[in-house]
């Protein structure tokens, strides 16, 4: 089933962006990864089986795929420690530091985990305050329509997969009811991680969104600074 995007609505904290456009990184599908977008792709731990998992209770079924592919990802990429915390915050939140590109999530009694990631290019860097509104397993990518249009040769809609941009989990960051259109998410592009790369969103590593993932409640404050 295909996402709706929910429209955008006045809010009276507005992450401030650069330019007003749909993110998910859209312009940085990377098609090198499958030979041709009409094959499927490897959908279990073993090549030609297509393994099937239980959408965890908290990830919204609409955005997510029943796939067994958590066994594929490689946990050697993790950059997760835990370190004392640099963010002052409440246990429980998520603070984004753009500079310097991490994640802290705060754990309380002065430590956080903190995780590498990959933020906006130049034109695409935002800041401002979120919640966790949606999480997904191994989300669906629905490229927007003016996407569609300059890259006729992306798919409708594309299911959770190792070769989806969205990769392994991805966290959607609303402001009260609206969908600011920003993710936390996995990748399909590793080597990207530590730099400014991405439409907007933020990448992590499979085996970072993962953990993060299962630490991360709904409604959870986001800080991106």
């Amino acid at each position: 089933m295909k996402p709706q995007r929910a429209q955008p609505q006045a809010d009276a904290r507005p992450l401030v962006r650069a330019n007003p456009v749909h993110h998910e990184d859209a312009d940085d599908f990377n098609l090198s990864s499958r030979t041709s977008l009409l094959e499927p792709d490897r959908m279990g731990p073993r090549s030609g089986e297509r393994g099937y998992a239980a959408i965890p209770a908290d990830a919204d079924p609409n955005y997510s795929t029943p796939v067994d592919l958590d066994p594929s990802v490689n946990y050697k990429q993790a950059t997760q420690r835990v370190v004392p915390d640099p963010t002052g915050e409440a246990a429980g939140t998520l603070t984004i530091n753009t500079k310097l590109r991490k994640l802290y999530y705060s754990l309380g009694d002065g430590q956080a985990v903190e995780y590498g990631i990959a933020v906006g290019k130049a034109g695409f860097a935002w800041k401002g305050e979120a919640s966790i509104g949606r999480k997904a397993y191994w989300p669906g990518w629905t490229p927007p329509p003016e996407m569609i249009e300059r890259r006729p040769e992306l798919p409708d809609h594309m299911d959770g997969s190792m070769s989806n941009p969205l990769g392994a989990r991805a966290l959607y960051l609303f402001q009260g009811k609206t969908d600011t259109l920003f993710r936390i998410h996995g990748t399909n592009e590793p080597s990207s991680i530590g730099h400014a790369a991405s439409s907007g969103c933020i990448r992590m590593h499979n085996a970072d969104v993962i953990d993060l993932y299962g630490r991360v409640s709904k409604g959870a404050r986001v800080v991106v600074m």
